[in-house]
């Protein structure tokens, strides 16, 4: 595979210097080429979808295709702004100076993307990257084979791979890439894994934007609609079979509000996933691989011989990989379930006596991607978001944070670092680069050397600098 990466490589890195000079319309012109490229291969994205992860046609839109679409239709519409250059204030070094920060492309960037979304997560940070004016070289999921597949074609048809290119296969392709000297790379997928990106990276000094996970909690008080918060805990939770990096992961709730939430959860689970006693199929993903499947049944088993009850749910189709919703009440917070991430349908649920416990449980593990509060109290709100740190936070709702490109995407420590999405994936791909054009009433010469005549100035200078 070498021989196949480091030719495609080098002439990435002989051709981002021309890049580098590209104007706007240029780079919506390739924007506009992607999403044609898209288009044309909807329905082979459909099937792809389908085939890997079992969604229904109506969730890849929304949450694979169509969430593309709005972020190649943003940037297009922004792109030209984002690209002229900011000016920035003055100080007495420059104080009659035009201050500037331009935005130069990175270079060649790596984007390696995991195999949960595996259309949405390839293309958005690849529709920051063409917009900040980089070469890219993608290397989507062997996991999500199908989807793979159909992103290389649509990528080796419609792209000179000077430009773009797409490499397929195991970790081993993975491995033998993170051994180059990329300008940057941009890598989603889990916390241990992120480790090894970045030590790899650190090789080269190359910057890194990592888009990981993390157990994001979800805190339900005593003063918020309990059937609207648990019906909408239950479709974040569920979408893709839990599947999703920002999926509610655990459930603090007021202790006195358990029964109602467990019987409403359950309610809103069998109207939106069952049809009579049978899940719906052709609504409910599946599990990704039979690894995964066993991985998350251990940890409900566990869980449940560590004390927890199994409220209702965990039924399992180990030969279609599907795994019903669960909800585990009483969970034991050693278990194991509660110290990782859980990437499947599988809720606990921990009570808590007053806001401040279930601040503090949060705060006792790493930060997570996202928290969730649902709370009609303004004072509890702003004293859980003042008190934690996340990568997102919404109140009275899940996963819609997300959506907006006026908005940062990204984790913190152990979730990830750096944002995408908008302006920012933009300024992910991009060079932040300082850029001061002196009048000739500059007044540098001020601290010239020598020095002896003009101690005087030390106190004015202190003022002023």
């Amino acid at each position: 595979m070498e021989e196949q990466i480091k030719p495609v490589f080098d002439l990435q890195q002989k051709h981002k210097f021309d890049l580098r000079k590209t104007d706007a319309k240029t780079r919506v012109i390739k924007l506009k080429l992607l999403k044609q490229a898209l288009e044309k291969a909807e329905e082979e994205i459909f099937a792809a979808l389908e085939k890997d992860l079992r969604k229904n046609r109506f969730e890849s839109a929304v949450t694979e295709l169509y969430f593309t679409y709005a972020e190649i239709d943003f940037a297009i519409k922004k792109l030209r702004s984002w690209m002229k250059p900011e000016s920035a204030g003055r100080t007495m070094s420059n104080l009659f100076a035009s201050n500037k920060i331009y935005y130069e492309p990175k270079g060649v960037c790596l984007i390696i993307a995991p195999w949960n979304y595996p259309l949405q997560l390839m293309m958005s940070p690849l529709v920051s990257a063409i917009a900040a004016g980089n070469c890219v070289i993608l290397k989507p999921s062997e996991l999500s084979e199908a989807t793979a597949g159909v992103i290389n074609k649509m990528i080796t048809t419609t792209f000179d791979p000077k430009e773009i290119a797409c490499f397929e296969g195991d970790a081993g392709v993975s491995t033998e890439l993170l051994k180059l000297p990329f300008d940057h790379i941009f890598f989603t997928g889990s916390t241990a894994i992120g480790k090894v990106v970045m030590e790899a990276a650190a090789k080269n000094l190359t910057s890194v934007t990592l888009e990981l996970g993390g157990k994001s909690p979800v805190i339900v008080d005593e003063t918020c609609d309990i059937k609207k918060a648990a019906e909408k805990i239950a479709w974040g939770k569920l979408v893709n079979a839990g599947q999703t990096c920002i999926a509610p992961d655990y459930v603090l709730i007021e202790e006195s509000k358990l029964n109602d939430f467990v019987g409403d959860y359950r309610t809103a689970v069998q109207k939106m996933f069952f049809e009579g006693a049978e899940i719906n199929q052709k609504d409910y993903a599946k599990i990704i691989s039979e690894k995964q499947f066993k991985r998350l049944i251990k940890l409900m088993n566990d869980a449940v011989a560590d004390g927890a009850v199994l409220a209702f749910g965990g039924e399992k189709d180990e030969q279609n990989l599907t795994l019903l919703p669960a909800l585990l009440t009483s969970v034991n917070e050693s278990s194991d379930i509660m110290q990782e991430e859980i990437f499947g349908p599988v809720l606990p649920v921990i009570t808590f006596k007053n806001v401040q416990e279930a601040i503090d449980l949060v705060n006792s593990k790493s930060k997570p991607l996202a928290l969730y509060i649902f709370s009609g109290s303004k004072q509890n709100q702003h004293k859980i978001i003042n008190e934690t740190s996340t990568g997102g936070t919404c109140v009275n709702d899940v996963l819609v944070h997300i959506s907006n490109p006026n908005l940062p995407f990204g984790g913190v420590n152990s979730s990830g670092m750096g944002s995408c999405h908008g302006v920012f994936g933009f300024k992910t791909f991009s060079h932040e680069r300082a850029v001061v054009f002196q009048s000739k009433l500059g007044m540098t010469s001020m601290i010239y050397p020598p020095y002896g005549k003009k101690m005087g100035l030390l106190k004015w200078l202190k003022k002023l600098m």
